[in-house]
């Protein structure tokens, strides 16, 4: 089956052709190149892995509750909609909203793949082309691993969301090189690490929350990267040169915030148009998610030198300028840290169900020894 007959509406089109813009730029320079990229680059070869193999993909997934999102996190929990909703209609909204939010994902995945790549094209330095492609086949990997999840797991796909697309376009027509790390690297990863954070530490599901640890690990060496070749840059444009990019930083992070709600899943529901953006704006997920969204953007905005006074008034507007002095560093770390716990406990595992298996055999070989030595001494006298 194509992805096509998979889709909850229609897409757009088989294709969203977004003209192109700028220029290739090529670099005869091959060995002088910044240290601290070049160590990111060896580590980002390093950390390369299969989506096939280091994914559990055996694990069971509930048909019917594919996230393992508490019923809390749900805008119309504890009203009169969900009062008189069957448990069939309950778990029908539970696969809807996983299907939506895994969607926005697989898109979103799918457009950092686009921008990395055009990464490559348009920077200036080799090193941080190096870089790039091996960010390029890091969102290739999440865009096949998100895909396969809701083609085998939940069966539905929902196209993306007009909000993200736009923002996505913005960041690919401008033929600026910087664009694309500032649309992408800095506004849509951190989007995506809010999203992909609160999933990961309130899911009781052991496959959705593996792909989301390993995927966010991969992430954080992105924004790392991103943080690095911007703040270099930075350092070296006009004020009028700032300005206009933290006027893109400014309309990004308001299209984020007041767009993302996932109202369209209500409204599939039944549910008046009015009444789903109402009841999304109430939820407390929604506030929570808003709130961790900016934890990630606000500190690296503030880092790589965007931190003129109208871009300070936004984030006073928003409620968040207090967040440009949290650390991105010890968020990254802690992603870091929890990808690789997760491995060592599930190789611990497997470790134990295996030595207790070859136990298993060589108690199962002991107790068969005295009989088949008694047989064979019986036939011999």
């Amino acid at each position: 089956m194509t992805t096509r007959e998979f889709y909850a509406h229609e897409p757009a089109g088989p294709l969203w052709e977004v003209p192109a813009s700028g220029a290739a730029r090529f670099s005869w320079e091959y060995q002088d190149g910044r240290e601290r990229l070049l160590s990111l680059y060896q580590k980002g070869k390093d950390k390369q892995w299969d989506a096939t193999t280091r994914i559990d993909w055996d694990l069971p997934v509930d048909p019917c509750d594919p996230l393992g999102i508490p019923d809390e996190n749900l805008p119309v929990h504890n009203t009169p909609y969900w009062d008189r909703m069957t448990e069939a209609d309950r778990n029908e909204l539970r696969r809807l909203f996983a299907s939506w939010q895994f969607s926005q994902f697989l898109h979103g995945e799918q457009g950092a793949m686009v921008c990395a790549a055009r990464i490559v094209e348009s920077v200036p330095d080799l090193d941080a082309k190096f870089y790039s492609a091996t960010q390029t086949m890091d969102e290739a990997r999440h865009a096949e691993i998100f895909g396969r999840f809701l083609h085998e797991k939940v069966g539905l796909v929902y196209p993306i969301e007009d909000k993200l697309q736009a923002l996505l376009g913005d960041t690919l027509r401008d033929s600026r090189w910087d664009m694309p790390y500032l649309g992408m690297q800095v506004l849509i990863e951190g989007l995506a690490l809010a999203a992909f954070g609160m999933l990961r530490d309130t899911t009781d599901q052991p496959l959705p929350k593996q792909i989301l640890a390993y995927v966010m690990q991969d992430e954080a060496r992105h924004v790392a990267f991103g943080r690095m070749a911007l703040r270099d840059h930075y350092a070296q444009l006009t004020e009028k040169e700032l300005r206009e990019r933290e006027e893109f930083v400014i309309e990004g992070c308001y299209l984020m915030r007041d767009r993302l709600r996932g109202e369209v899943v209500l409204t599939d529901f039944g549910l008046p148009a009015a009444e789903a953006v109402e009841l999304s704006e109430r939820s407390g997920n929604l506030r929570l998610f808003r709130k961790l969204l900016f934890s990630r953007i606000v500190p690296c905005v503030k880092d790589i030198g965007l931190w003129g006074e109208r871009l300070q008034r936004a984030y006073v507007d928003m409620g968040v300028l207090e967040m440009g002095d949290s650390s991105l560093d010890l968020l990254m770390a802690r992603d870091e840290e929890l990808a690789e716990r997760l491995d060592a406990e599930r190789f611990a595992a497997e470790e134990a169900a295996r030595r207790e298996e070859v136990a298993a055999v060589i108690a199962a070989g002991a107790g068969e020894g005295p009989e088949t030595a008694g047989g064979e001494v019986a036939e011999r006298r």
